[in-house]
């Protein structure tokens, strides 16, 4: 449901032409989703590289399991850890891309309801927008 070209937009929403039809929103999705994995898996890929060079001539010892490091449990350990351009830390932070692109589209599909003041619409991808989010943090509290 779009809205009429006399209607309003309330203030703090974005007023964007290129959300005017469902094929143009539907593009911007396809871009948003095509973009976070290209750029995930870049970002992979780059962290392998690196984890290789500085790692790939040594033996793996198998007979003691060791976890993952701390570091690497929190958002801020992997981006400290990434910027400190470590190999694990930029595989890491690829797979957090990864996995914050759909979080990003359902996201962006709530604002676009909002705009087109669908109310059923937001409601739904609100509620699945929670779920996501829980999902991902809900343990840390």
């Amino acid at each position: 449901m779009l809205l009429p070209a006399n209607s309003e937009i309330p203030s703090g929403i974005p007023t964007d032409p290129q959300f005017d039809s469902d094929q143009q929103f539907e593009r911007v999705l396809g871009n948003l989703l095509i973009t976070g994995v290209a750029v995930a898996a870049l970002v992979v890929l780059a962290g392998a590289i690196t984890y290789l060079i500085r790692h790939g001539a040594g033996r793996p010892d198998y007979k003691v399991f060791r976890g993952e490091p701390a570091s690497f449990r929190t958002v801020n350990g992997i981006l400290r850890s990434a910027t400190e351009w470590s190999g694990r830390g930029l595989i890491q932070l690829g797979l957090l891309l990864l996995i914050a692109t759909p979080v990003a589209r359902v996201a962006l599909s709530f604002l676009v309801f909002v705009r087109q003041r669908d109310r059923l619409y937001c409601a739904c991808t609100l509620t699945v927008l929670a779920v996501l989010l829980f999902s991902l943090i809900g343990h840390h509290f």
